[in-house]
């Protein structure tokens, strides 16, 4: 959608960028969106120059970023907090779940064609229903899996800096 509006190029290698492509694509830009592997520092800036305006950045975080360097050079400085809370605890879900059931060595035994015959306890795994999660930091992704972990009626517990709401902590 950008394209269509302003002159856009982009990294669309495999790998993340080396430091030297980065600096030289970044040469009189006016923004620039920016993954958390980009380090926006004095040197990057520098070479951007003034035109600079927006460093829009997709991460939760942006402890790449020299924010008040950005800020002293009229710089905005953005993030996208929440766009991976309910993926991240989706695939956090997917991976207790593939562990509880044991689903990669099925999976691997069902591949590797020596899979010849069923027992009635053959690779059953673990139950999670009615179990108890530990849940290690109750912030927005905390709490995401622990919503698809009441669907389980599991008894949750966590271990937060900072104790959650009572509506939460009974919902």
């Amino acid at each position: 959608m950008l394209a269509e509006h302003f002159d856009v190029e982009y990294w669309n290698g495999e790998d993340r960028p080396p430091r030297s492509a980065v600096l030289k694509q970044v040469a009189g830009r006016d923004a620039l969106i920016t993954l958390l592997t980009e380090k926006i520092d004095a040197e990057l800036l520098d070479v951007a120059g003034p035109n600079l305006r927006i460093v829009a950045n997709v991460a939760v975080g942006f402890d790449n970023i020299d924010v008040p360097l950005c800020t002293s050079r009229k710089v905005a400085v953005t993030n996208t907090p929440g766009v991976l809370d309910e993926t991240t605890a989706d695939f956090t879900w997917t991976l207790l779940m593939a562990v509880a059931r044991r689903l990669i060595e099925g999976d691997n035994l069902a591949r590797s064609g020596s899979w010849t015959k069923w027992n009635l306890d053959q690779l059953c795994g673990a139950d999670v229903w009615g179990k108890t999660l530990g849940i290690i930091g109750l912030g927005r992704i905390g709490r995401a899996v622990a919503r698809r972990a009441s669907g389980f009626r599991m008894r949750i517990i966590y271990n937060s800096a900072h104790r959650a709401p009572a509506e939460v902590e009974l919902s």
